[in-house]
């Protein structure tokens, strides 16, 4: 199983203040932006400077910033949202996972998405490189199981 790293996930309360700090204050830049407004949500991908200039976006390790728009407070680390990792092949990396006993929490149904937890509870999110697979079984009727 080959997997690159691509970013980690955090939840903010304030978008503007959080993006000062990491662009102004840490001079990272942003890399790229997502409105959803049926999720209610704001995705923006920052990396630093040096990584950015050394390597386009795409092979980049990131932070993405998770902004609500409906307005909640984080407490207890809630904020921390995930890892990511991208995948040769999502249904083998997931099939090896089970063999070795990890318990697959959202299955990769659709052929480009999975989350795992490590033994301490951090989710790990595992994106299909490249387009989808062909969803197939046993992904397809498995359900979600906890959370991630």
């Amino acid at each position: 199983m080959t997997m690159r790293y691509l970013h980690t996930m955090i939840r903010v309360h304030d978008l503007d203040a959080s993006l000062d700090f990491f662009c102004n204050k840490l001079g990272m830049v942003e890399t790229r932006r997502k409105e959803n407004e049926q999720g209610r949500f704001t995705l923006v991908f920052l990396a630093a400077l040096k990584d950015v200039e050394r390597a386009n976006s795409e092979n980049t390790s990131e932070i993405e910033l998770t902004y609500n728009w409906d307005t909640r407070e984080y407490v207890g680390g809630d904020n921390f949202g995930h890892l990511a990792f991208k995948v040769d092949n999502i249904h083998d990396t997931c099939q090896q996972l089970m063999d070795a006993g990890v318990t697959i929490l959202r299955p990769p149904r659709e052929g480009r998405m999975a989350f795992v937890k490590s033994p301490d509870g951090i989710s790990i999110e595992l994106l299909q490189e490249g387009d989808a697979l062909t969803p197939c079984e046993p992904w397809l009727s498995m359900e979600n199981t906890g959370s991630w």
